[in-house]
């Protein structure tokens, strides 16, 4: 599995909700803070979205707007519209919303939008939420975004709108390819080749980075690491810190630790067998090297998520 599938994979992204909001004439609406990945689809009208003075924008029908990290946000018909009647939409996710929620002024200027919530790893996302900018915009004049995004939406909109039995894996396995598809193609823009997601599809370090991903349990070195990219031991630690920023090992080690509190807080697996499955034959050696993370041990790592 090459690394952004794994990636993918790795931060568990289900549990898809959404709602559609059905707005005219002046309005606007904040979306507090969330433990998520928040999407809002345009299928009708535009929108104005900010999360800061740094971060906004304008979507218009038929455009996906991605916040991966969950930054409480505003939206409103434009950028001047006061925010003090503004909707609080954070309340309304609570599985799916078959009637629209309308809000706004009388007009003839109708909207409707469709935001999705889906719940994430957040752990195991943080690298992943780091390095992806605050907004991700979607729009008709990336030509290659065009036929996708048309089919995609298309077929989401027929999902929500007919309840049918398996409707809920449907969706969130096309909100699953739809994210991925914004993501692969934000990666494919990107000008800069230095930063985690640049080596994602680095045509010399992407190898390592499947490898680490695909088997975090192996006895890793760097020369093993370097003849998975078919280079030096010298090239590739190089290379691999200067595009990453991280040694091969300190990379190997960061994942393998957010692995283990997945673990630790989704699995029954014992304090040793999860050991084993990082790459570490002594739970002791383990148990040190988690604390040295989490600042706990695991054990009361997971009593922590247990008791929550």
């Amino acid at each position: 599995m090459d690394a952004l599938s794994k990636i993918f994979a790795d931060i568990h992204l289900n549990h898809t909700e959404y709602i559609y909001l059905k707005t005219q004439g002046e309005w606007s609406f904040f979306c507090q803070d969330q433990a998520a990945l928040i999407v809002h689809i345009v299928l009708v009208g535009s929108m104005y979205i900010q999360i800061d003075t740094q971060n906004s924008l304008t979507a218009h029908a038929g455009e996906i707007v991605v916040i991966p990290s969950g930054k409480a946000h505003i939206a409103a018909d434009n950028s001047i519209t006061k925010l003090i009647d503004a909707v609080d939409i954070s309340k309304f996710f609570e599985g799916h919303k078959e009637d629209a929620i309308e809000f706004g002024t009388d007009s003839s200027e109708k909207n409707l939008i469709l935001t999705i919530r889906c719940q994430i790893d957040t752990i195991m996302a943080r690298p992943f939420v780091q390095a992806l900018p605050s907004l991700i915009h979607i729009q008709h004049g990336d030509n290659a975004a065009l036929e996708w995004l048309q089919v995609g939406l298309h077929f989401l909109a027929l999902e929500t709108q007919n309840i049918q039995a398996g409707r809920d894996i449907i969706i969130d396995h096309l909100v699953n390819i739809l994210l991925i598809k914004c993501i692969r193609d934000h990666i494919q823009q990107i000008s800069s080749q230095h930063g985690w997601l640049s080596a994602l599809t680095h045509p010399e370090l992407s190898n390592s980075l499947a490898a680490i991903h695909n088997h975090p349990e192996d006895a890793w070195t760097v020369e093993l690491l370097a003849e998975q990219c078919c280079m030096s031991r010298s090239k590739f630690a190089s290379l691999f810190h200067e595009v990453i920023g991280d040694s091969p090992l300190a990379y190997l080690q960061q994942y393998r630790m957010r692995l283990a509190s997945q673990y630790l807080r989704k699995s029954n697996y014992s304090i040793q067998q999860i050991a084993n499955k990082v790459g570490y034959s002594s739970e002791t050696a383990f148990s040190q090297a988690f604390k040295r993370t989490f600042e706990l041990p695991p054990k009361q790592y997971r009593q922590k998520f247990v008791a929550e």
